[in-house]
């Protein structure tokens, strides 16, 4: 079935994000005049309320049916009902879900223009996906409830629901293709078509807060390990758990360090981790740790740790742990795809050793930075594994061919009105990243009247830019770091030598929502 929007909408239900996958699985791909359905439609006018919501609305060549949705416990004592959630939080309800959804069909069926609604069989269901056992009652028909065990047999009980309202109207044929349209247009104007841009991109965001705070229940399992070796792709919550076990380990006074390779990553882990943990770069652990004042520190966390990988980095980091990396208390945490060449020295001696101190090994496989347009397109480019995305849909990635560098930087201005002005991203979530320095890149040929100021980041400000101003890095110093918008420029066509596949590996993945590439 067609699902309108196409993610569902932040509502804090968990029920209806279980029913809105149970209608998009549905009856099959959905095509013009075929089943859609809208999650979420606010009706301005009800007949008590000073607005309503439905859950639902399920439109077909079968008829239109409102669906109200009940997650966690229910029960009804002298007539008044109440829900309890997850959480043992308990909500009185005004009157019963049947009456909800009675009231909601009939306030809908008022505003819905008569020569539109006339074609239409109507009526209404009850889904509560978490409770079975509900009693038969005079207040309700059977088949318009679905409890946990309809609930397994979904488009089952979606079928016998339109039948049983099929049967007990009076209009033998169903609305035309145009009428649904009608019907679709008016319920929902031009919905895909003119949804704000900046209102997808907010969701996004905010679906990729919700799900790297759900990646943090896995740190729990990295704590019950002395050594842990912490492998995922791209976007798979690795430095935020790394800045988590450093927060956990430094609360009993431990003294702990966060390592990486990059001054820039070093810089933004120093701005984001506790008081208690000491950032420093690898191969100046030793240093750290006497400017510190201490000798060994108790505890070691490397993040991008692919980037050490050899001898004389691992050399530092033994010498710097109470009990060595044999006996130490240490996590890396590692991309598990190649990027040798591009950062650091990888030397498969310093990965053996690390092996032979028996470590747990913990895979990140929930993608929880890019959104699915983008792990596809690293997938089917690069062959590279960023996990699966939880993050779900979002703008498709635009990939723009240019015949040459002046018709690259066309291209590249036109993208960047694109991006600010019709679909309103904020210039200082904007990072344009090319694999040659500021001098060197197309991106220093824009012109002085060109109307968005372009800022190079460092390692001091690698995060983002200046309100105002579009930021500018190189791809390798700008790994492990991510922006909601990336424009990536001055790449040649993807070939199979090791730094190229390095270059677009690490350009593509710092794309949280948006990513156009340009290249010629």
């Amino acid at each position: 079935m067609r699902m309108i929007p196409d993610t569902p909408l932040e509502t804090g239900s968990r029920a209806e994000l279980l029913v809105f996958d149970q209608l998009r699985s549905a009856f099959g791909s959905a095509t013009d005049g075929e089943w859609f359905a809208l999650h979420s439609l606010n009706l301005p006018r009800h007949e008590y309320k000073r607005f309503g919501e439905i859950d639902f609305i399920v439109c077909g060549p079968g008829g239109l049916f409102v669906l109200e949705v009940k997650g966690g416990g229910v029960s009804c004592q002298a007539g008044s009902w109440t829900t309890t959630n997850r959480y043992g939080q308990v909500d009185i309800l005004r009157e019963s879900p049947f009456r909800q959804a009675a009231s909601a069909l009939h306030a809908l069926a008022r505003l819905v223009p008569g020569g539109i609604i006339d074609s239409f069989v109507t009526g209404y269901g009850v889904i509560m996906p978490d409770v079975m056992g509900l009693p038969d009652s005079a207040e309700w028909e059977k088949p318009v409830l679905a409890d946990a065990r309809d609930f397994r047999q979904f488009e089952a009980w979606l079928e016998a629901l339109i039948k049983h309202w099929q049967q007990k109207g009076t209009r033998s044929t169903g609305p035309t293709v145009g009428e649904l349209q009608s019907l679709l247009q008016f319920l929902r104007p031009d919905f895909e078509a003119v949804r704000s841009t900046y209102v997808s991109n907010h969701e996004v965001e905010q679906r990729i807060v919700r799900l790297t705070e759900d990646q943090l229940s896995l740190v729990d399992i990295v704590e019950a390990n002395d050594r842990v070796i912490c492998t995922g792709g791209a976007g798979t919550g690795k430095t935020i758990m790394a800045l988590e076990i450093a927060r956990r380990w430094s609360t009993d006074g431990s003294r702990v360090a966060l390592a990486c390779h990059s001054p820039w990553l070093k810089s933004c882990l120093s701005k984001l981790a506790g008081s208690g943990t000491v950032v420093t770069l690898a191969n100046s652990i030793e240093v750290a740790a006497r400017r510190s004042g201490i000798e060994l520190f108790d505890a070691l966390i490397v993040d991008e740790s692919q980037d050490i990988f050899n001898l004389a980095a691992m050399s530092h980091l033994d010498r710097s742990l109470s009990g060595g990396l044999e006996h130490g208390r240490w996590v890396f945490f590692h991309d598990i795809n190649n990027q040798s060449g591009l950062c650091g020295e990888y030397e498969p001696e310093a990965y053996e050793l690390l092996e032979r101190c028996h470590p747990a090994r913990i895979p990140l496989r929930t993608n929880c930075r890019n959104t699915l347009p983008i792990v596809k397109y690293v997938q089917e480019n690069l062959a590279a594994d960023l996990g699966v995305s939880a993050v779900g849909h979002g703008p498709a990635v635009r990939v723009v061919e240019a015949r040459n560098p002046i018709d690259a930087l066309a291209r590249l201005q036109e993208e960047l009105i694109q991006l600010v002005e019709r679909e309103q991203f904020a210039p200082s979530d904007i990072v344009i990243l090319s694999q040659y320095p500021y001098l060197n890149s197309v991106c220093s040929q824009l012109p002085d009247s060109f109307e968005y100021s372009i800022r190079q980041l460092d390692e001091y400000s690698p995060r983002g830019s200046t309100a105002g101003k579009i930021g500018f890095a190189e791809i390798e110093n700008y790994k492990g770091l991510e922006s909601p918008c990336i424009v990536l420029i001055d790449l040649p066509p993807l070939d199979s030598s090791s730094k190229c596949r390095a270059l677009y590996y690490v350009g593509l993945s710092r794309a949280r929502v948006q990513l156009t590439v340009i290249h010629f």
